[in-house]
């Protein structure tokens, strides 16, 4: 059976969140698409959705993220739209996803990685290395927060969320003295102008699958696993088998402070990992090598020992 592409006048609808970085993933996915099959602009839809987590997150600005709720707040919406067939495709910041999709739909499509490093932004500092005994610091990860107190627990780290330009406002505010976004995200934003510094992940080990866009679609549309197909990245995916194994492994959610990184190279796949207590008084890490088609299994086992390594209520909130 031939591929019965869209048109603008029956469009593929591509679903999506309404931040800025959230649609221009949604624009790189259409350009993609556009280009692997010839199509013109119009024959795409990007349809904004309105989260319950982009609802609470804008009333509760100010409180933690883990209070709010987990990842599938910013999702739901999206993929019951999906499994309505409002929409055909959901494109998302794949660090934002949980392990498990629901019935129906699948994740398996991803846009060839960005830069993975963590992005330490200040007015007046150029390096995390710079920062002074008892800095106030703003970040809303709890991943971050403990990362920083691990390494540094004179830091003050205060709750800081919102936009990039609510984050450079309150930066300039003197609220704190710094704080941290993904490089990716700048990039994709195309923001040359925020001072930021690339943070080398031996310094902060960066989230599982951050910098990767991750397209979700129905297990039983074949027009668009065709379409995705054809825009699919191998190797990041191999590197996200590994990352999200370990994930799924450690029951991670965004209330439990998880690092990660895979990257190949020499043809072999080098898998890192790291979970902290909350509160960063304990870090425990670990690597391992091994082939590139066995990233799921390298994930799992990692997961396991470092989760015998840390025992009982090691991620228990303090």
């Amino acid at each position: 059976m031939s591929l019965t592409l869209p048109t603008p006048a029956s469009p593929l609808k591509i679903g999506t969140r309404g931040s800025p970085l959230a649609l221009a993933q949604a624009y790189e996915t259409r350009q993609r698409l556009g280009a692997a099959f010839d199509l013109p602009e119009d024959a795409f839809e990007i349809v904004v959705i309105k989260t319950t987590g982009d609802n609470r997150a804008m009333i509760d600005a100010d409180r933690p993220l883990k209070e709010i709720g987990n990842k599938g707040l910013f999702t739901k919406e999206i993929e019951d739209a999906m499994l309505k067939g409002e929409i055909d495709i959901a494109v998302h910041s794949t660090k934002d996803m949980p392990v498990e999709q629901p019935d129906g739909l699948v994740l398996n499509t991803f846009l060839p990685r960005e830069d993975v490093r963590d992005a330490f932004i200040s007015p007046t500092l150029s390096s995390i290395h710079d920062l002074p005994q008892g800095a106030v610091v703003g970040t809303s990860s709890l991943r971050r927060r403990a990362q920083l107190l691990n390494r540094r627990p004179d830091l003050k780290v205060v709750e800081f969320r919102g936009n990039v330009q609510t984050r450079l406002k309150k930066l300039a505010d003197g609220v704190a003295d710094c704080t941290f976004l993904a490089m990716a995200g700048l990039r994709r934003l195309d923001m040359k102008d925020v001072p930021a510094t690339a943070i080398s992940p031996d310094d902060m080990l960066p989230a599982i699958a951050q910098g990767t866009i991750g397209i979700e679609r129905r297990g039983d549309d074949s027009r668009a696993a065709e379409m995705l197909a054809a825009i699919h990245h191998l190797e990041t995916s191999q590197r996200l088998a590994a990352e999200r194994s370990l994930l799924a492994g450690l029951d991670g959610s965004c209330e439990t402070p998880i690092a990660g990184l895979a990257q190949v190279r020499d043809g072999q796949l080098h898998l890192r990992g790291e979970v902290l207590r909350p509160d960063g008084s304990e870090a425990i890490s670990e690597e391992v090598t091994g082939s590139v088609g066995d990233g799921a299994e390298l994930g799992q086992a990692m997961a396991e020992s470092l989760l015998t390594k840390a025992g009982p209520g090691f991620f228990d909130w303090r």
